[in-house]
């Protein structure tokens, strides 16, 4: 395991950034943590180490073919392998996911995340440790990571402006970021919307479930064919995770509630540390449900309004 004090002595001492795609991602991430103190993140143990090759994490998410669970915590899991998952694809929708990240507070340096592009870790870094910001605790988790995922974009657009100047190549792919995946979010809400509904019909008996299935598999067709259409993002992909409830659910937390989040953040100002503000709980609240965080954001956009 190699500190990551070593790295940002090496960074120091070169006095500049190295922006090529092969560059060291440690000294990246020594340079983008500061900027995030700078910015009012509170510190966290996060990519602190490079980690070993071994430490690779597999999962194996899944549900019924004809179940959309609300967020990835309600969908089943198990461990899987590099070559996949042990479950039956024709009983579940299965999504296998390479971890990148965890928001544990002291995640290292993973392999993948090594090999990432720039964009991309510029994004993943703010996004986890703003996961862990103490004041975001109390936050039902599609809010939460919602409101990372916003953060994780405006922290790395801001951070790319700084470091490289506004008109570089990597400030202006970033700051098309937080747009392009409001557009994605409203797709995947909308067609999660109505697969909800079909899939309600289907367990009250208002429909059969072979035609369900029919219906099911047109829906993702035209969601497949909407997000394929959306721009070219480098911090995130623009299709599903995976096509199929699993990977829609697991979309579904990030997007549920960014929309909201994202009028929210514009309704202040839209500047990073505006934002932060703006997501973090009020003081004297230690826990919401998901109700009474959107209520509560809804709030803030009529008083900014």
């Amino acid at each position: 395991m190699l500190a990551l004090a070593a790295a940002c002595l090496g960074c120091a001492a070169k006095g500049r950034l190295v922006r090529a795609a092969d560059a060291p991602r440690a000294e990246l991430i020594c340079s983008l943590k500061d900027f995030e103190l700078e910015a009012g993140f509170e510190e966290t143990d996060n990519f602190s180490q490079l980690s070993s090759r071994a430490y690779i994490d597999y999962r194996c998410y899944f549900t019924g073919k004809l179940k959309l669970p609300s967020d990835y915590y309600k969908l089943k899991l198990r461990h899987g392998t590099p070559t996949g998952c042990p479950i039956g694809e024709a009983k579940y929708d299965v999504f296998f996911y390479r971890v990148e990240a965890v928001a544990s507070g002291h995640t290292p340096i993973t392999p993948s995340l090594e090999k990432a592009s720039v964009e991309r870790t510029l994004v993943v870094v703010p996004h986890e440790d703003f996961h862990n910001d103490s004041r975001m605790e109390g936050w039902p988790t599609a809010i939460r990571e919602a409101a990372s995922t916003l953060v994780g974009f405006l922290a790395a657009a801001a951070f790319a402006k700084k470091e490289y100047g506004e008109s570089s190549p990597e400030h202006l792919r970033l700051s098309r970021e937080p747009g392009i995946f409001l557009r994605k979010a409203e797709i995947v809400n909308r067609h999660a919307a109505r697969l909800a509904e079909l899939y309600r019909k289907s367990r009250d008996g208002r429909i059969a479930k072979m035609r369900a299935l029919g219906q099911k598999k047109a829906l993702f067709s035209l969601l497949r064919g909407e997000c394929a259409a959306l721009p070219d993002a480098r911090s995130f992909s623009k299709h599903l995770s995976a096509l199929n409830n699993a990977g829609l659910a697991f979309d579904l937390t990030y997007t549920r509630h960014y929309p909201l989040l994202y009028r929210v953040s514009r309704a202040v100002g839209g500047e990073l540390e505006q934002t932060i503000a703006a997501l973090r709980s009020p003081p004297g609240r230690k826990s919401f449900s998901e109700e009474e965080a959107v209520a509560y954001f809804r709030r803030q956009l009529r008083d900014a309004g």
